[in-house]
């Protein structure tokens, strides 16, 4: 077993209420029904009840503690260097329209905070882009001259206020941070009291179509003229998104600190391997959140060897105490580092809208995609949905699919707390062996496309080296595209 230090889990989820909606148990009936209750479906929601629509929302666990609750919830335009990519590969005009759209999402999460109240550890924080090489440098410089062109305002200082050496930073001022998941229960709270219906533990799994769009979970259905498929990756879609994109994860840890200005600000580094950082708040106090590089998820057959080089870069160049929280989280990313939002098919599919590929910024991007998809339900003109076209075209090389790196010859090869994947006959077995020697196992086949899973030592979770699925130990969906367990099989 790999004994890593701190919590599993992360901080945000931990200091955030439970929310304790109720498991959909009937057959019931609206407008709209959301799938998945993050950033992206909470704000489709709100919005459109805010125009007096009729909304349900069904989440397959809990709301905010999945991806939202899990990401490092920086509420910013500046995405690293996304503006000079923009302007070199797609042009002035949608480079303007990326940042018009991120500008009115983050503007959009503070005007909600504040009108509705939500408590979630808003603090206004420049975020900084930093360099610790000289061509890092350059590509700062060019990236402050891009966000200019845009309409940001952004300025480049010689070195970052860091307490390591860098040797430039591009500051985007007055930016800010918050506690994602507590943000997500408090929209989560308006949504119902402006009379949406939200179900948790409620996992679709079948969306289809009779006379109206139809969700089905395992006691009941929704039916509805319009579907939102807002989930990490869309679990139904009339037009593939899965090759479209490509599974990433990256992990996360956050470190106790005596000083909560330790860090004053929001960071990411552009030299591999990259690092975030960022402050934040628990029930003990102060905490530095640290982020590592990302990786393809269920490619890694050492996640937990990840963990021990962040640690290890946190310790050597931060002044952090002991780690309190540690996690994995999941994105997905798109070639042109756009998300793809909207309605793939309005002639085949009306009313079917999708959204994903968010590039690992989707705080601001999933807040415009929320509002994105509630004009289009509403018939109104938005001017990102050309941004965010969901079917525009794509490199058709750019999903790389992997195999499991958890291949064992047998059992005997799994150590306690660990797993790995045997052949039995034609049949692959995903294996893991618990605290007491026991051992238990599931099919090793993703029930989303037939990719043998990868064991991730650090979550202890079954990853899909596909497409991204993840799944529990004992084989239950955590994200999808998946929506079936993995099927339990006897040893």
């Amino acid at each position: 077993m790999v004994n890593l230090p701190g919590n599993r889990g992360s901080c945000w989820v931990a200091t955030a209420d439970r929310t304790g909606y109720p498991q959909l148990e009937s057959s019931i009936h609206a407008e709209t029904v959301v799938v998945g209750g993050g950033i992206v479906g909470l704000t489709t929601a709100l919005r459109l009840l805010e125009a007096g629509r009729s909304v349900i929302l069904v989440e397959a666990l809990e709301i905010g503690q999945q991806v939202t609750g899990r990401s490092t919830a920086k509420i910013t335009t500046q995405h690293a260097l996304i503006y000079r990519h923009l302007v070199d590969t797609c042009g002035v005009p949608t480079a303007r329209n990326y940042a018009a759209a991120n500008s009115a999402g983050a503007e959009l999460i503070k005007d909600w905070i504040r009108e509705y109240g939500i408590a979630c550890d808003l603090e206004r924080k420049d975020a900084y882009t930093y360099a610790t090489s000289s061509n890092g440098r350059g590509e700062i410089e060019a990236e402050a001259e891009a966000a200019r062109q845009v309409g940001l305002q952004a300025e480049v200082f010689d070195r970052a206020p860091l307490p390591f050496e860098t040797v430039g930073a591009l500051c985007f001022a007055e930016q800010a941070q918050f506690n994602p998941s507590k943000y997500l229960g408090g929209l989560a709270h308006t949504v119902a009291n402006r009379g949406g219906r939200i179900f948790e533990h409620s996992r679709a799994i079948l969306i289809g179509e009779a006379s109206r769009w139809r969700v089905v979970t395992a006691h009941g259905t929704v039916h509805a003229g319009n579907v939102v498929v807002a989930t990490n990756m869309t679990v139904k879609s009339p037009v593939g998104m899965a090759n479209r994109t490509q599974p990433r994860c990256h992990t996360a840890m956050a470190f106790r600190v005596d000083d909560p200005l330790v860090v004053d600000g929001m960071f990411i580094g552009i030299d591999d391997p990259t690092h975030s950082l960022r402050t934040g708040l628990d029930d003990r106090g102060p905490l530095l959140v640290v982020l590592g590089p990302k990786f393809n998820t269920g490619q890694d057959g050492n996640v937990a060897a990840r963990f021990v080089d962040l640690e290890e870069w946190a310790r050597k160049n931060l002044p952090v105490g002991d780690v309190a929280w540690r996690w994995c989280n999941e994105d997905y990313d798109t070639a042109d580092r756009v998300p793809y939002v909207g309605e793939p098919d309005p002639q085949k599919a009306p009313g079917f809208h999708v959204a994903t590929g968010f590039n690992a910024w989707g705080i601001s991007n999933g807040t415009a995609a929320g509002a994105v998809i509630a004009d289009t339900i509403q018939r109104r003109f938005n001017p990102w949905q050309g941004l965010y076209n969901p079917i525009r075209s794509y490199p058709k090389d750019f999903h790389k699919n992997g195999d499991s790196q958890s291949i064992v010859q047998s059992t005997n090869d799994i150590r306690i707390g660990e797993g790995g994947v045997i052949q039995r006959g034609d049949e692959k077995i995903a294996v893991c062996r618990a605290a007491d020697g026991s051992l238990h196992g599931v099919s090793a086949t993703c029930t989303h496309k037939g990719c043998t899973v990868t064991w991730n030592n650090a979550d202890r979770t079954w990853d899909c080296p596909c497409h991204g699925s993840i799944f529990a130990s004992g084989g239950s969906v955590i994200h999808g595209p998946a929506r079936k367990p993995l099927v339990p099989v006897k040893l």
